[in-house]
């Protein structure tokens, strides 16, 4: 069995193992079963006990979520108590098992920025936040993935086309400008590159066959921010189009399934070196040998999250599934050929917990009292959940604020610590101005548990911490926004594309449904259909327009087009080549200017007249501001 140890040092500032809730401090004793179970975590409390853990251990901990809001939520949590501890964020693919379409390239890119980072080995007081999903997925071998890395210094002697050969490899996407993580660049003697793991892009200076600087810079402004002396890069992907790698794709999948047939799109598309749509998930054929996440780290400690397990067995069932489907499909001949590898041979299925876990020291996660087993030690964590506000907010008679403070003074003439967790800077500044209004007194601001145990006798902090609830532990107590204010209509920031309705893939189109190109106009998708081309077979488009013209567009062009948001009845398509569709464009152009110019002149003439300035009344407004449920705009 493979155990960490314990250290003997002082016990950190933000001591979160109080002995009057549990031995928590023996949680790393290699004389304790090799599956230990914590009683007593609520949600939100995770956090703090992987920063106990990750803080007493010798070697690198693992926690698997049963999801990713989970995961994200418990890396908040641990970024709170234990700022210190390095987290690395593992995802599973966000995309269904045996599907068409490629995981997306941020999730690619954090995938092989983990899987490097592993692989290299890291050090103490490290986090792998990870997830169910994820765990299930083999991945290359961390010899494989120490070998896909390219690390270069400034001044070397370093050939700009090997490092161009070697993006194209892995994945890299070649653009007229570099803005998100996975593109490149080429001008003259300058490659700029964004790889994965890093903050910033960076602009390598050629002169020659000699690497001269190295610059990140602002991807807004494209300006340089700095110099760096040294660069290291990882691939944006886990397949790799290397010729040894080609070369092994080529073999296994004949091996597999037989000899190719000429619409089978993937191995002519691989043997071009083409990568196509969703290759990903014959991630086994470019590699000699696929491992378990865990091989990486072979010390690490493994906490697992509360139905992490049923969420194990829910995705192992729905992998099943899938491939079930895939296997009928292929029986009946309908729709291009998918020959899918066994589960087996991409996921790990068919095993127990007690196999995909290995040998590793398992912690078990529960927010209930958990029964005393034999083999099994139980650790009571002392926790509960928080107390909610949600019948005071139900009354309608009852000021929650009002009722919020007599809680925290209640808490604090016991003796207790009180942290209060908003969502945001902003919503923690509106809620502690709130809470003074309504009479709150001593109350700070803090950035990390560290600081609440800086505080004086009494003093309540006010923290970011995104947690849906909050919890109660004998020493202190964290009460959470949503327990006061209800649940948050947050959505997550997505960064703004050129249009909302840009088709990825050929997958999320149906026979008969209108799109739009962007050059020739309104036409209906008929389907895929593969052309000779060069000598090569070519996956293409195939759109009608007016009186049966055809126009097929490459599969990596689909970007040009997009849905037809409207009713499609009475729809007359546009004519190939006509001068229809560019004169609506050219019309719509000239409107969308003439708006531009009522705007700048209404702002003008807003800027030249004045207006009585009201002034916002404070107390029931900044209650109402408080209390407002939708994200910000």
């Amino acid at each position: 069995m493979s155990a960490t140890k314990t250290k003997s040092r002082a016990r950190p500032v933000a001591d979160i193992a109080r002995d009057n809730r549990g031995n928590l401090d023996l949680l790393l004793d290699p004389g304790l079963p090799p599956q230990i179970n914590v009683a007593n975590v609520p949600d939100g409390m995770e956090g703090e006990v992987l920063a106990k853990l990750a803080m007493e251990a010798d070697a690198p901990v693992f926690f698997v979520a049963r999801d990713g809001q989970r995961q994200s939520d418990a890396e908040e949590a641990l970024r709170f108590f234990a700022p210190q501890v390095n987290a690395i964020r593992l995802p599973a693919w966000d995309c269904m098992p045996y599907d068409r379409a490629s995981p997306s390239s941020v999730i690619q890119a954090r995938r092989t920025a983990a899987l490097a980072a592993m692989a290299e080995g890291v050090k103490p007081h490290t986090v792998v936040m990870t997830t169910a999903n994820a765990i299930l997925q083999k991945v290359p071998d961390p010899k494989t993935m120490r070998a896909s890395t390219l690390s270069h210094r400034a001044g070397a002697d370093v050939a700009m086309d090997e490092v161009i050969a070697w993006l194209e490899t892995n994945a890299f996407l070649r653009t007229p400008t570099v803005r998100e993580p996975g593109e490149y660049a080429v001008r003259g003697g300058i490659v700029d590159l964004f790889a994965p793991g890093t903050d910033a892009p960076v602009r390598l200076d050629f002169f020659g066959d000699t690497l001269e600087t190295i610059r990140p810079f602002d991807p807004e402004s494209q300006r340089t921010t700095g110099q760096q002396s040294d660069i290291r890069l990882v691939p944006m992907s886990e397949v790799v189009l290397s010729d040894a790698a080609v070369k092994r794709f080529r073999e296994g999948y004949l091996r597999a399934f037989g000899a190719a047939s000429k619409d089978d799109i993937l191995y002519h598309s691989v043997s071009e070196k083409v990568r196509a749509s969703g290759v990903e998930h014959w991630l086994p054929l470019f590699h000699d040998d696929l491992v378990s996440v865990f091989d990486y780290l072979p010390d690490a400690t493994i906490v697992i999250d509360h139905l992490t397990l049923d969420a194990v067995a829910t995705r192992v069932a729905e992998i099943e599934d899938h491939y079930a489907a895939r296997q009928s499909a292929l029986d009946q001949a309908s729709g291009p050929p998918y020959n899918a590898l066994p589960t087996s041979d991409l996921y790990l299925t068919g095993l127990t917990p007690g196999d995909i876990f290995g040998d590793h020291r398992q912690i078990n996660l529960s927010p209930f009292a958990e029964p005393a087993r034999k083999g099994v030690h139980t650790v009571p964590a002392g926790g509960r959940v928080g107390r909610s506000f949600a019948a005071e907010r139900a009354t309608g008679n009852v000021n929650i604020f009002n009722a919020l403070i007599d809680h925290i003074d209640a808490l604090r003439d016991a003796d207790r610590r009180v942290i209060i967790a908003a969502w945001s800077a902003g919503s923690r500044d509106r809620l502690g101005q709130v809470l003074k209004d309504h009479g709150l007194t001593k109350a700070e601001l803090v950035d990390s548990y560290a600081d609440v145990g800086a505080l004086k006798k009494g003093v309540a902090a006010l923290a970011v911490v995104e947690l849906e609830s909050g919890f109660d532990v004998p020493d202190y107590t964290i009460i959470a926004e949503q327990d006061v204010l209800g649940d948050r209509l947050v959505t997550a920031k997505r960064k703004r594309k050129r249009d909302a309705d840009i088709l990825t893939e050929v997958a999320s189109l149906a026979a008969g449904d209108l799109v739009v190109h962007v050059d020739h106009g309104i036409g209906r998708f008929m389907g895929l259909k593969t052309l000779q081309a060069a000598g090569a077979p070519h996956d293409c488009v195939e759109i009608a327009y007016h009186k049966d013209d055809k126009l097929y567009l490459p599969v990596e062009n689909i970007d040009l087009l997009s849905r037809y948001g409207s009713d499609s009845e009475d729809i007359t398509l546009d004519r190939l080549g006509g001068a229809g569709w560019q004169a609506r464009k050219a019309k719509l152009k000239q409107r969308v200017r003439e708006i531009a110019d009522a705007l700048i002149k209404t702002a003008a003439q807003r800027l030249l007249r004045k207006a009585p300035v009201i002034e916002t009344p404070t107390g029931v407004y900044d209650e109402f501001v408080a209390k407002f449920p939708y994200s910000e705009t």
